[in-house]
């Protein structure tokens, strides 16, 4: 995320600038996607799709049922267990909403094909409606087998409250052995940490019951989701929907319902539950779901990283635009140019596709050339040359960061020669673009946006290239660089695009990661960036559960260039041709950009230890004084608690920016990209700041959480 305000503020402005021009653009967009990607492997068509379920079912429309009453005691004798799926339309299992329970088996079909052996199968239904009748293209998620390793388990329970749930703060009653929610490792039987929250919205009967896990699902791995004991605003249960009533009491329900086809998968989720400790009697709502697999997920890059590094190998070609020698004086040359990157995309403007091979997988239509900013410092000299440090910019922001002037000191203080691209899909001139897109309900067309992300991804592995390679070869800039010391350091976006860079490049070993999380669809919900967005989005649908379908949907592109995707390959598991690498993570407490939530879920999903910083205790990271080559650490700045529900933090300065510039910060930085080590800098031992709050007196009553 970029600190600065400015870009995300005028997205409404360029919005509305745009609407006249929405259908030319969303329809040269969906020309392209003829091309391929969203177009190639379709989903069967809707003749082939078994409809047993919708939103209008009769019987528990509001989700209650009397079980003894509809069917006079009768009951029905339980089936072999079969752990096979009827695909729907609709789940009758959550009568309110078409869509919910939401990632499921049940939206997904047998493929031999695929890694995971099934596919997502999306009907037409379930897609989020817009006011203007549009529904996205449901075949563009046909080419995912399976669901989002960050994939926030969604439902709909009409009066429901959060009393007795495992909400953020308290991760650890996940585990309980009488919690509320349970999140089960189908094929291990073990619980997954996880938390659980209410959607603040104006209408309360329409907000989504969130179960957010604590970190990174496991790839190509099914998991059952249960639910017991969440009770109204009097304290008493919840009633089951029919459907899932007849399944669990064995008794008979209306055909429509499509029950009797589930009995022999309910047999084996009963038994699994039972198992962890879950009794089937006390259930008022159970499903299952598979994620993704990890060729899935990271083929795509994987593939376009290793066909664009050898095409450019060593020394890619390079053109220098501009050169400064008086930009500012804590630099010595200011570079602009652009270089040459193989193409994945049909073209390498903001409405683009990949293009795809006959093998399915991202393959290369030329070259493009993008450009770069390099500052080299007044420091550097032929005697103490300065080391190569690849710079990610913010959220809709661009490689002129590197100019500001935190970064400037910074480079010129420690010895660093700063360098970036454009994180084209999320950078400045992408920013109309994504509002068109979710104004007009096309959501499927932000599969081609993140395609340029997975371009930008590229991009920025061959530029280090060119850095290491070219640049350093140069007879005039050479002698002033050091490309045996080659690091990578990204900001808000760029931790965590970043992220993903560290677990593709094959060239840097060791990067940080500030103000970074994961995954997108609950990093969303807590940003202040995004205010213009959901303003966008809760224009386009009348239906609040319908933002938070097109979010989890989004999430499934997203995973292909988001760290979610990649953990598993930063440090343990590294890709082939890759070496092993070492990230240092930090946050600022408080952030109203990045909330920490999501920077949790991602130092969990590492297993990094949380170097300890006088600030607090992390749910499921080991504290430690001081480690190596992998940790996670916390800068507190004096705000007022974090929301403790799915709405951004907004009292006080936002510290997203804060970091930047702390002579600590800046120290421990420099320690961890020249030697691996990850230390507490901070005076005394305290990572606190308060005095950079901009607190007025008095926030700390500000209740976030209420609508």
């Amino acid at each position: 995320m970029n600190s600065d305000a400015g870009p995300i503020l005028s997205l409404m402005h360029w919005t509305c600038r745009f609407s006249s021009l929405a259908t030319p653009l969303l329809a040269l967009s969906l020309a392209c996607g003829d091309d391929g990607g969203a177009g190639e492997g379709t989903a069967e068509t809707d003749a082939t799709t078994t409809s047993t379920g919708s939103s209008g079912s009769t019987g528990g429309g509001d989700g209650e049922t009397d079980t003894e009453a509809s069917t006079g005691g009768t009951t029905i004798d339980e089936p072999e267990p079969e752990v096979d799926w009827v695909q729907l339309d609709c789940d009758a299992l959550v009568p309110s909403y078409c869509a919910y329970p939401f990632p499921n088996n049940v939206f997904t079909v047998a493929d031999d094909a695929t890694p995971s052996g099934r596919r997502l199968a999306l009907s037409e239904a379930m897609m989020p409606t817009s006011v203007e009748d549009v529904r996205p293209d449901r075949n563009a998620w046909s080419t995912r087998d399976g669901f989002s390793l960050g994939s926030v388990m969604m439902v709909h329970l009409p009066g429901a409250t959060e009393t007795g749930l495992p909400l953020p703060g308290n991760i650890a009653a996940s585990m309980n052995d009488d919690s509320p929610t349970v999140v089960l490792d189908a094929d291990s039987g073990q619980r997954v940490p996880h938390f659980a929250e209410l959607e603040r919205v104006d209408d309360a009967d329409a907000a989504t019951l969130f179960i957010r896990p604590a970190s990174a699902l496991a790839p190509n791995r099914r998991y059952i989701v249960a639910l017991r004991n969440v009770v109204d605003a009097a304290g008493a249960p919840l009633p089951a929907a029919e459907a899932f009533a007849a399944l669990r009491d064995l008794t008979p329900a209306d055909p429509e319902l499509g029950v009797e086809e589930r009995r022999p998968l309910y047999a084996d989720i009963f038994a699994r539950l039972g198992d962890a400790g879950v009794q089937r009697e006390t259930l008022q709502l159970a499903w299952d779901f598979t994620t993704a697999s990890d060729a899935n997920n990271t083929d795509y890059l994987v593939n376009m990283r290793d066909e664009a590094l050898a095409e450019v190998g060593d020394a890619p070609g390079f053109e220098v635009l501009e050169v400064s020698e008086d930009f500012d004086p804590r630099v010595a040359y200011r570079i602009d140019g652009r270089f040459d990157v193989p193409l994945f995309l049909d073209v390498p403007g903001p409405v683009s596709v990949l293009n795809l091979g006959a093998d399915g997988l991202p393959e290369a239509t030329g070259t493009a050339q993008f450009r770069f900013t390099m500052l080299i410092p007044a420091s550097a000299s032929d005697k103490n040359p300065a080391a190569l440090l690849q710079f990610g910019h913010g959220l809709l922001g661009g490689r002129q960061e590197i100019e500001r002037d935190h970064f400037l000191d910074f480079m010129d203080t420690y010895g660093y020669a700063l360098y970036a691209t454009d994180w084209i899909g999320l950078s400045a001139p992408d920013e109309a673009f994504l509002g068109v897109i979710f104004d007009s309900g096309n959501i499927h067309e932000y599969e081609g946006q993140f395609a340029r992300t997975q371009q930008a991804l590229i991009n920025a592995l061959v530029l280090n290239r060119v850095a290491t390679g070219t640049i350093a070869a140069d007879e005039t800039y050479g002698p002033l660089l050091d490309a045996s010391q080659n690091y990578y350091y990204g900001i808000s976006l760029g931790g965590i695009l970043g992220t993903v860079y560290m677990a593709l490049s094959t060239d840097v070993t060791r990067g940080a990661a500030d103000v970074m999380g994961s995954p997108f669809a609950t990093l969303l919900t807590r940003s202040r960036q995004f205010d213009p967005f959901f303003a966008i989005a809760n224009s386009t649908y009348d239906d609040p559960r319908d933002v938070q379908l097109a979010l989890a949907l989004t999430q499934n592109f997203w995973d292909r260039s988001e760290p979610v995707g990649f953990l598993s390959h930063v440090r343990d598991d590294p890709f082939e041709g890759s070496p092993q690498h070492e990230l240092m993570m930090r946050a600022a407490v408080g952030d109203h950009s990045v909330a920490t939530v999501a920077a949790h879920f991602q130092a969990r999903s590492l297993a990094a230890p949380h170097v300890e910083s006088g600030v607090r205790e992390v749910y499921g990271l080991d504290p430690v004084t001081e480690t190596e080559g992998l940790g996670y650490i916390e800068y507190d700045f004096g705000l007022p608690p974090e929301p403790a529900c799915p709405v951004p933090m907004r009292l006080c300065d936002d510290p997203h920016g804060a970091l930047r510039g702390l002579p600590a910060a800046d120290e421990q930085l420099d320690r961890f990209l020249r030697t691996g080590e990850i230390v507490n800098t901070c005076p005394d031992g305290t990572c606190s700041f308060p005095e950079l709050s901009g607190c007025e007196g008095g926030e700390e009553d500000t209740d976030l959480c209420t609508p």
